[in-house]
């Protein structure tokens, strides 16, 4: 085997064609060993990448399903709670008087006063205020009698089977002694309002919301 005597200090970088041919064949290697290693390594970084964003996406759809199945699997109970909500809905909506009834449900509560021996000195039916989908009726109220029969008058307004509640209750004693106690109220009961009435409130919500805007 021929010996190979290469004087480095003879070559010139500019010109490597002038290069002995085993020297050009080494630096030849070396420059395709160095481009595959930079190809492999950037194509395995590549690689990494989308395998990380594949993991991830991976991760997310995982946990989407295991939500969507959730719900399927309780889909039958969400159903039976909507059934109920809806049934108490209606049986709370059945409490609520409508328009015509009303003045029955007056006449319902002043006769559960005089029931209870009270005396009225005040019945006075309020301005109606409107919420989203029912109507607020307050009623102010001055009667005089005695505890019992202010209880009694209070036990006879919960029996009743419309709603009807009890507010700012306040108990004054009579200046003489045996002088019959007054008790001033506000009474309010609830009916629901009509189509025509629905659709007004709806139109006027829809302006309240512009007009915040």
């Amino acid at each position: 085997m021929k010996d190979i005597n290469i004087d480095f200090n003879d070559l010139d970088i500019n010109n490597i064609g002038a290069w002995p041919t085993p020297l050009k064949a080494i630096v030849i290697v070396i420059i395709c060993a160095a481009t595959l290693a930079a190809g492999y390594f950037l194509d395995i970084k590549k690689q990494q990448t989308t395998l990380q964003r594949a993991e991830r996406q991976e991760l997310t759809l995982k946990q989407d399903f295991e939500t969507k199945q959730a719900k399927a699997v309780n889909l039958e109970a969400y159903r039976q709670q909507m059934k109920e909500m809806e049934e108490s809905f209606g049986a709370m909506l059945r409490q609520l008087p409508s328009k015509t009834e009303v003045e029955h449900l007056l006449v319902d509560i002043s006769q559960t006063g005089l029931a209870s021996g009270i005396e009225f000195k005040l019945f006075k039916p309020e301005k109606e205020v409107f919420t989203e989908f029912y109507a607020e009726l307050p009623i102010k109220i001055r009667m005089t009698g005695t505890y019992h029969q202010f209880g009694s008058f209070v036990s006879g307004v919960a029996a009743l089977p419309r709603i009807v509640t009890l507010h700012d209750i306040v108990i004054s004693g009579g200046k003489k002694e045996g002088e019959a106690l007054t008790m001033d109220l506000t009474a309010k009961t609830y009916r629901y309002l009509d189509d025509d009435e629905l659709s007004q409130q709806r139109q006027k919500e829809k302006k309240k919301r512009k007009g915040r805007r």
